[in-house]
């Protein structure tokens, strides 16, 4: 697929929207090479919005692709809301447009004036991916009706499986919130170094058998060795499986990963079975079960805005590794996708 621009009709402006105009819009490696590779699973099945199942011979999606994107940076210059006037910055995921129409009942998080600008392509949705990560971690290991985010981490030993930003965005969470010790496991060496950068503790999968490390630094008993928590943030079956050899008897996944091509890689007739382990999906679409009164991505936003206020100079100088012209997206893309360029974060700037 060659990525390219296209010209689309700005909508009308009705009674509490804003218009914007992009300034950054920032990249997720994961799933927009997805697109570009056309390797994302809505090519060749379409999903049943009512059964919620994978339906072949259908496809979800279709070529050309005309909506990519979900960490947006806009300064509103139309508004109908009394609460965001023009001039202001505000965060939101609506794709790699020059221009868009936010209408009232979409999530628009105003950036914080203490908070640099770029990083507020975190706020809107990357960022509560990975608060709701813990989210499902506090339903999982400390139910409740009045959950805290950091109830699943707090005095926890917690490993992240993956350097990405998904990854470091979420351990920086595990951290702030509590847990006893955070470790970051990645083949990648540049990816480490990020991690390292940020003051995390890493290890080098490619040197390092992780599960043994795991049940070596981590010992609670006769029998009862290993993390408490595992965070997997990497799409291949078989760093999930190493994360469930990783875990404590009775130890939890809180899977963020997205996998494209299946888990053959995946044996649950091991430890999985044996150890009496969980494996709980953290789908940004959704928060657990019986939290939606009193959590939603407004809320897990403001958890975003905690963590990049305290550590905003160190991710904004380590994490956010390339900030290119937004005319210069259709090539930056197709070279991460071909392998010709690396990064971190990628954000796209529109600042004229």
């Amino acid at each position: 697929m060659q990525p390219a621009f296209f010209e689309l009709e700005v909508p009308p402006l009705d009674d509490g929207g804003v218009r914007v105009a992009t300034r950054w819009s920032g990249v997720s490696a994961g799933t927009e090479l997805a697109y570009v590779k056309g390797t994302d699973p809505g090519f060749t099945t379409f999903r049943d919005p009512d059964l919620g199942v994978f339906v072949p011979g259908r496809a979800s999606r279709t070529y050309p692709v005309r909506a990519m994107g979900y960490m947006e940076v806009g300064e509103v210059v139309e508004s109908r809301r009394a609460d965001l006037p023009v001039g202001t910055l505000v965060a939101a995921a609506y794709g790699h447009r020059s221009e868009h129409v936010l209408t009232a009942s979409e999530v628009v998080v105003p950036v914080p004036d203490d908070l640099d600008p770029v990083l507020g392509v975190y706020l809107a949705q990357m960022g509560p991916i990975c608060a709701n990560g813990l989210l499902h971690a506090a339903a999982e290991l400390a139910p409740g009706t009045d959950v805290r985010l950091g109830d699943g981490v707090q005095g926890r030993n917690v490993l992240v499986t993956g350097a990405g930003v998904v990854a470091l965005l979420s351990a920086l969470l595990a951290q702030l919130h509590g847990a006893a010790d955070v470790v970051v496991a990645d083949p990648d060496r540049r990816r480490l170094s990020v991690a390292r950068a940020l003051g995390l503790d890493t290890v080098d999968t490619t040197t390092t058998e992780l599960w043994r490390l795991c049940k070596d630094r981590w010992r609670h008993g006769a029998g009862d060795r290993g993390a408490d928590l595992v965070l997997q943030c990497r799409g291949q079956s078989a760093v999930l499986h190493e994360a469930l050899r990783c875990l404590r008897p009775q130890g939890t996944v809180i899977d963020l990963a997205f996998y494209q091509g299946g888990a053959a890689d995946l044996r649950l007739g091991e430890e999985f079975h044996h150890n009496g382990l969980t494996i709980r999906c953290a789908q940004i679409g959704r928060v657990p079960r019986g939290l939606a009164s009193t959590w939603d991505r407004r809320r897990l936003s403001a958890e975003t805005a905690s963590l990049l206020q305290a550590r905003g100079d160190d991710l904004r100088t380590h994490l956010v590794t390339d900030v290119v012209p937004f005319a210069e997206a259709p090539d930056a893309l197709l070279a991460l996708a071909r392998r010709r360029r690396t990064t971190t974060q990628l954000v796209l700037g529109l600042t004229g």
